[in-house]
Formats: structure tokens, C-alpha cells, sequence
């Protein structure tokens, strides 16, 4: 068998919703991490609690499932222990390669472009760190600086460290999984170190598990606590290895979901700039909006996305199940064939060389803000920089599964092997 029929028999056992959705959200993550983006107004984040982060963050627990799980179930739990702390070791020199890079860049542009009103390295809030490397390189490296920016890879280590523990517990003493062990450990978990979940019951908070993202000069915990994210991941874990069981397919449970997601439009703190102008045009429905306004404040707590709060939570779920619905079992409504489905094979090819994808993402992002800026963000120009993107996007995952495909290496002669 040839690496390219080896690749395409992986590519055939894959759910395809798992590919598409990740692709779809690599494109999101682009369009909200290039500055001074108009398009940024009109990705989910805008329009309810949950965004493309909740994206990633599930589909790849449910990618680590199909990943990981296996090497535990055939070579032990210390064997899968290990090729957990390979790739968390990757994810490492990945993080500091990106932090590296995107400085580098940021400061050659400044060279490039000088003026004195502009710092694009100011912009991301690096300057401290050039201004006193000596302070803040060495916590670069044990993690205990981590901007803003660079903040998803650490989360991902940090719950992907948390792969043989929930494992174990979900095997533990048993030749059977025992899912309500492992699933009930992730949400004691999150419950425990959610802060604005226990600041809203007003319960004692507990800050023990909130990492340090500032080595001098402020206190600033990790944007996204991995210890809460983790019930996200982990919830894709679980229903790949069948730990909880598939969603029925109700009309009611369809009506609910869809009722949560409408009502988290105008709720969202960060909602569209859209919705907003049409309750500030209408002076009859001011009351209306103070209310949501309160109803935002009072509620709060429970949307952080730091602490992955709950209602991001159950926004998500109520998406997802709906998302679910309309792509129907193992994908079969995605379109195959014409435009339509070349637009979702090359989204799915995106799914499935994430990391590579996401990587190249955080690079060409920050450029990619400086041509807008540098534009007068001109809607034409905004409109090719963010179709360019994707056209890299695209043309990277297609590298990234070229040189996966081991196209160097030739089948013996006689075994097609």
C-alpha cells in the first residue's frame, strides 16, 4: 500500500463532520485574530455566548479521542501516557516557535513601515517584553508568561496533560469504560475552579488552579483556564468514544436548542454592532434594551469565557446538536458534488491539518491586519486580505498532507508495500 493509499483509506474511517466543523473554524479563528477586521462583526462569536474557540477546543477532544485512545486501549496506559507527553512536547516548541516568529515579524514591519504613531508591536502588547527580555524571556519558557495572543496552545498542553488521568478513571478497576467516573472527575473540575460560577452562588472561591500569564509589573492569570476548558474538550472525548450516548433526534429537543440560541443574541456582551443600532434607533424599545442590559450584568458570571462559564456551555451544546441535525449521520447531507461540495472538501482539508493550519494562522494574521491598516481599512481591501487568507489557509493544509503522505518514500517492489 502506498502512503497515498494509506492516507486515503485514515481519510475514509474519519467522520467528516469532524473535519468540516474544524476547518470551519480555523477560518473563523482567522478572521478574529486579523486586527482591525470588519468581518470580525459577523462571526458566531456575535451572535451568542460560544465561538469558534468552543469549536476547536471539542472537535479536538474529539480528534484526540480517534488520536490517543487507541495507543492506551492496545499498549497500556503507560505507553499512551507517553505518546501524550510527545505530543505535548511539540505543542511546546510550537508555542515558542509561534511567540518567536510573530515578534520577529511585528518588529521587522515596524522597521519597515516607520512612524512614530504606529507600533504594531505595542498593538499585541509586546513592547514590555522587548523593553525588558531579561524579565520576561526565561517565564516565556516555563509558561509563566503567556500574552494574550498565544494563550491557546498552553490551555491545549495543559488539558491534553489531563488525557491519562480522565482515562484512568474511566477504566479504572473495570475490563468495561466507566464514563460517569471520568465525565463526573471533568465536571467536579470545572465546578470547582470556575470562579464566576462560585462568585454567582457566592461560594468561596478557590484560586489555586488559576496559572499566572504575567511575571512582573500586573497580576494576570491564562485567558483560558484549562482547568475549565478541559469539560469542553473532554465532552468531544467522550461522545467520540461513545462514553455519552448520541442525542435523540426530538422536535422538541430541536425547538429548545433553537430558543437558546436566539436568545443568546441580544444577551451576548459581545454581540453584533448590528443588533445594538437597531434597539439605539428605536427609541420605544429603550426600556426593552436597559433591561437586556441588566439581565447581561446580572448574568455575567455565568458567560465567562476565561472560565469557560456555563452558559457558553449549554450555547454551544444547543448549537452543536442543531449543527448536527442539519449535517445528519456521518455527514451524509454535506454537499459531495459540484461548487458546493469542492467548497467543503477544501474545508474539510483545512479540518484535517489543524495544527499546521492554526500555526500558520497566528502568523499571517497580525500581517494581514497591517494591510488593512495601513489601507485606511478600505472595505475592498479588507474583503481581498481576508479571501487571501483563505486561499493560505487552504494552501497550507494541502502542503502540510502532502509531506504527511511520506511522498519520498517509494513501495517495494512486488508488495505494493
Amino acid at each position: 500500500m502506498t502512503p497515498a493509499e494509506a492516507a486515503s483509506l485514515r481519510e475514509a474511517r474519519r467522520d467528516p463532520r469532524l473535519d468540516f466543523f474544524r476547518g470551519l473554524g480555523m477560518f473563523i479563528i482567522l478572521i478574529a485574530h486579523i486586527p482591525w477586521n470588519s468581518w470580525n462583526n459577523w462571526i458566531p462569536a456575535r451572535f451568542g455566548y460560544s465561538d469558534a474557540t468552543e469549536i476547536f477546543v471539542f472537535c479536538s477532544g474529539a480528534a484526540s479521542a480517534l488520536a490517543f485512545h487507541k495507543v492506551f486501549a492496545t499498549r497500556g496506559w503507560w505507553i499512551g501516557t507517553a505518546r501524550v507527553a510527545f505530543r505535548i512536547w511539540q505543542l511546546y516548541w510550537c508555542h515558542i516557535a509561534v511567540f518567536m516568529t510573530v515578534l520577529v515579524t511585528l518588529m521587522m514591519v515596524g522597521r519597515w513601515l516607520p512612524d512614530p504613531d504606529r507600533d504594531y508591536v505595542a498593538a499585541l502588547n509586546l513592547r514590555r517584553f522587548v523593553d525588558d527580555p531579561q524579565a520576561f524571556l526565561p517565564p516565556l519558557f516555563w509558561l509563566g508568561y503567556v500574552p494574550n495572543y498565544f494563550d491557546i496552545l498552553v490551555m491545549y498542553m495543559v488539558i491534553l496533560a489531563l488525557m491519562p488521568v480522565v482515562i484512568w478513571l474511566g477504566t479504572i478497576r473495570a475490563p468495561d469504560a466507566r464514563p460517569w467516573l471520568a465525565m463526573g472527575f471533568c465536571v467536579a473540575l470545572w465546578a470547582v475552579v470556575s470562579q464566576p460560577w462560585l462568585a454567582f452562588l457566592d461560594v468561596p472561591i478557590f484560586t489555586g488552579l488559576n496559572p499566572e500569564a504575567e511575571p512582573v509589573g500586573r497580576s494576570r492569570t491564562w485567558f483560558f483556564n484549562p482547568f475549565c476548558w478541559q469539560l469542553i474538550f473532554f465532552t468531544g472525548f467522550a461522545f467520540t468514544l461513545g462514553w455519552l450516548p448520541t442525542p435523540p433526534t426530538r422536535w422538541w429537543l430541536i425547538l429548545i436548542c433553537l430558543a437558546v440560541v436566539l436568545v443568546s443574541i441580544p444577551l451576548d456582551p459581545d454581540g453584533n454592532t448590528s443588533v445594538r443600532r437597531f434597539f439605539e434607533a428605536r427609541p420605544d424599545l429603550a426600556q426593552i434594551w436597559q433591561r437586556i442590559g441588566a439581565i447581561r450584568a446580572a448574568v455575567e458570571p455565568l458567560q465567562s469565557k476565561t472560565f469557560f462559564g456555563l452558559f457558553r456551555y449549554l450555547h454551544f451544546l444547543a448549537l452543536a446538536y442543531l449543527v448536527w441535525i442539519v449535517a445528519g449521520e456521518n455527514g451524509r447531507r454535506l454537499p459531495e458534488a459540484g461548487l458546493a461540495g469542492g467548497i467543503v472538501t477544501l474545508i474539510r482539508r483545512v479540518g484535517q491539518q489543524a495544527l499546521a493550519v492554526f500555526i500558520f494562522s497566528l502568523v499571517i494574521a497580525r500581517l494581514l491586519g497591517v494591510i488593512i491598516h495601513e489601507s485606511g481599512k478600505d472595505p475592498a481591501v479588507i474583503a481581498l486580505v481576508n479571501l487571501s487568507g483563505f486561499a493560505m489557509l487552504v494552501a497550507v493544509a494541502y502542503t502540510a498532507r502532502w509531506f504527511k503522505s511520506n511522498p519520498w518514500k517509494a513501495p517495494r517492489e512486488g508488495t505494493g508495500r
